[in-house]
């Protein structure tokens, strides 16, 4: 520590640390980040179970499927399953599942298959094969067996039953190499097929064949492999945020985005890795494009000028200089790190790197320490002590106001730089309604540091790279710019050469952050972030009214109108505010606009979708609807639940003349409204109203609370189909009991004079 700041003795010494870990524990944040499948990962969709099984897990990627209660029990390699051997006897169970990577059964997992064979019990296992040992760093496989040859030797073992499951079960029919031995089936049937191996007896095997995402993005970018040309996209119009996309696909590069109709879905095309699971949530917005290109990295890239920036004042190492850096992982932050010790290296300064990584080559987090000084010597430890951080450059906020890393820093002396923007964690794939509000995360920071400067690190690189994955780099440039770090430019620019790896882009992200910190006025605005703007009740009244004029006609806008406006009058005449208007004028208009099969056509033509859809992809690319027609669409083996059919861009034309007929809603010729989903929108629409109107009428200031909740209840019915069916079902069970709350606190009111009746009159 500077000289000013050392703790006179070892009482005092920890005395301090004691404090800093007091304050870390109270600014610590309510949310983390945990590790996660990639984007695209095939465990994502290997490791679902049928309903009423169990799996157990193992060592390997998959591992993480306990995270997410897919999978429970772990064991050594090499013994996956073998619990099973012990339980089997003395359970009703009659069947589990084991998770079982490619490597792992190379390495000793095919002897917990030979025990569980010898053993004559009832189970599946299921292997991935992905043709990496992604968990460790993507190597290959000791063995490099092939799919074919993983039947062969598990026939071989006196497995009863050996089946493969494919993104692409094409490749194994044309290479004939499995020939009649197995069967082998699209990924799409995985339920179906697991549903009917529980029943074999004895041990049978689910050979899943998948690449590893992150190994095969690895792969396209050195020219190793070609580039997938699917992408799926979403129309944010058409989407309910219901989160069913998420639930499909398990991934994180499906993220929020707010509008002024609430938080709905979008494809971070930067993360994706083109697995396209999300395209199965049971939801008319996807679209998936194939054989485009990205819109942006068409044109050429902004100039980044960072010509005349001046050179900041470097630390003076009189001291160590720890310095933290936290982030997510996959994203480049130990890469950072290693540049930093490098350029240290040749300043001819002494330096240490340690990282902190665990999983965080899954998304999870990162805390990379780099200690400096003038002298080997005086580095005592690689690990910064609690306490002793000189700077934080703040890569992730989550991870940054996690305790672990507050524990590091001290509000007397620690300077720190942040990127603004959070990345969803995982917790948003299981709760839609999931928030991170960066804001509160920054001041959290702030306090806990002597000073704190931000910059929407991720913003700048999408503005300038069209890319995420260049915002560490740019607060890299940014915390230098800052003073925080004690190295050269020179020597950072020359440890991004011998790093080797996108070296301009490199050197100028580092210099975009320079930019942002020095003159900010040089910058080109980053990409419009949508936002949820909170309207003034009259403008939000007449934002909604327009948009159902859009939606049927003018009529019914005023019908919509009467109803917010009797609301309004009860609750004002009440002096009870505006709270149930606002509710009622938000939720009336999601019940009143149920996307029937005439709004979905009127929104992919309305021209907002063709825009985003020409700024996101270029090219002649062919174009794919993603639709489950009530009337067409087939029912799944296994749930019976309608899925979803593949229409090509002539649907587009389709949707311009039922757009066009949308004057039919309701009436005798609407055949789209005599289906069981229509009847119950309906009825929603219209008992919602109703009771409004009743409630706004009885208003009694000690259930006012309860009435703006019962208000807001229509919020929760989102998606479509199935989906919304059991979002009502949840909806009217919470109706149900809000509607006895109000009728216990009415009844336990005193008598009052009929005010709000008497001022509305």
């Amino acid at each position: 520590l500077p000289a000013e700041h050392r703790p006179q003795g070892a009482a005092a010494y920890f005395a301090r640390v004691q404090k800093s870990l007091d304050a870390a524990k109270a600014l610590e944040a309510d949310v983390h980040r945990k590790a996660h499948f990639c984007s695209g990962c095939p465990h994502n969709t290997s490791t679902v179970v049928p309903e009423g099984s169990r799996a157990l897990a193992g060592i390997g990627c998959h591992y993480m499927a306990t995270f997410i209660g897919r999978a429970d029990m772990t064991s050594q390699m090499g013994g996956e399953g073998i619990a099973w051997v012990g339980q089997a006897p003395f359970t009703s169970e009659k069947h589990v599942f084991v998770n079982l990577g490619d490597g792992t059964y190379s390495h000793s997992g095919s002897l917990a298959i030979r025990a569980a064979v010898s053993a004559g019990i009832n189970v599946t296992y299921k292997i991935l094969y992905n043709g990496a040992v992604a968990m460790t760093g993507g190597q290959e496989v000791e063995s490099g067996q092939t799919v074919a040859q993983l039947v062969y030797q598990l026939r071989g073992e006196g497995v009863a039953e050996v089946v493969v499951v494919a993104d692409d079960p094409e490749r194994h029919v044309q290479s004939g190499e499995i020939g009649p031995l197995v069967k082998i089936y699209c990924r799409d049937r995985l339920a179906e097929v697991q549903t009917r191996l529980r029943e074999v007896k004895g041990v049978t095997v689910l050979i899943y064949d998948q690449v590893c995402a992150t190994e095969r993005r690895r792969k396209v970018k050195r020219g190793l492999a070609r580039a997938a040309t699917k992408r799926a996209f979403i129309n944010t119009d058409v989407c309910e945020g219901c989160g069913d996309c998420s639930v499909q696909s398990n991934c994180l590069s499906v993220e929020p985005v707010e509008t002024e109709l609430g938080t709905k879905r979008r494809i971070n095309q930067s993360t994706c890795n083109q697995d396209i699971r999300c395209v199965d949530g049971f939801c008319p917005s996807f679209v998936t494009v194939e054989g485009a290109t990205n819109a942006q990295r068409a044109r050429t890239r902004p100039l980044i000028d960072a010509a005349g920036l001046p050179d900041p004042e470097l630390p003076d190492l009189d001291h160590t200089w720890s310095l933290i850096f936290t982030g997510v992982g996959g994203t480049g932050v130990t890469t950072i790190a290693a540049i930093l010790g490098m350029a240290a290296h040749v300043d001819g300064l002494a330096s240490t790197t340690l990282d902190m990584t665990g999983l965080a080559q899954k998304g999870g987090p990162v805390v990379s320490h780099v200690r400096i000084a003038r002298d080997p010597e005086a580095i005592r430890s690689a690990r910064t002590p609690t306490a002793g951080a000189s700077a934080l450059i703040a890569g992730d906020l989550i991870v940054a106001a996690s305790a672990d890393a507050l524990a590091l820093v001290d509000p007397t002396h620690t300077l720190a730089v942040a990127n603004l923007d959070v990345a969803p964690t995982s917790e948003f794939i299981a709760d839609r309604t999931a928030k991170f509000d960066a804001g509160r995360l920054h001041r959290r920071l702030e306090q806990a540091v002597a000073g704190l400067s931000g910059v929407d690190a991720e913003g700048l690189s999408e503005a300038y790279f069209y890319d995420q994955m260049y915002a560490n780099m740019i607060m890299f440039g940014f915390a230098w710019a800052h003073g925080l770090v004690p190295v050269s430019g020179a020597a950072i620019a020359s440890a991004i050469a011998l790093n080797g790896v996108a070296v301009d882009d490199n050197q100028a992200a580092f210099n975009l952050g320079r930019i942002a910190a020095f003159a900010p006025q040089r910058l080109i605005g980053g990409p419009a972030r949508p936002t949820r703007a909170e309207l003034d009740l009259d403008a939000l009244i007449a934002d909604r009214a327009q948009r159902l004029e859009a939606y049927q006609d003018a009529a019914y806008a005023a019908r919509y109108r009467a109803l917010v406006d009797h609301v309004r009058g009860r609750e004002a005449g009440a002096g009870l505010g505006e709270k149930l208007t606002r509710a009622v004028a938000r939720n009336s208009y999601k019940l009143m606009a149920y996307k029937d099969e005439y709004e979905v056509a009127r929104l992919y033509t309305s021209g907002a979708w063709a825009k985003a859809l020409s700024e996101t992809f270029t090219g002649d690319y062919k174009l794919n609807f993603h639709l489950a027609p009530p009337l067409l669409a087939p029912r799944d083996a296994v749930t019976g639940l309608p899925r979803k059919m593949r229409f090509g861009r002539w649907m587009f034309t389709a949707f311009k003349a039922l757009a066009a007929l949308r004057g039919l809603r309701g009436t005798w010729a609407d055949i789209f409204g005599r289906t069981h989903e229509r009847i119950q929108e309906r009825a929603l629409r219209d008992t919602y109203e109703a009771e409004m109107r009743s409630l706004a009428d009885a208003l009694d200031p000690d259930a006012h609370d309860l009435a703006v909740r019962l208000a807001e209840t229509p919020d929760a019915i989102r998606g479509f189909g199935h989906v919304k069916a059991r979002a009502v079902e949840t909806v009217a069970a919470e109706q149900a009991s809000l509607r006895a709350a109000l009728a216990a606190a009415r009844n336990a009111a005193p008598a009052r004079a009929p005010r709000a009746a008497a001022v509305a009159e």
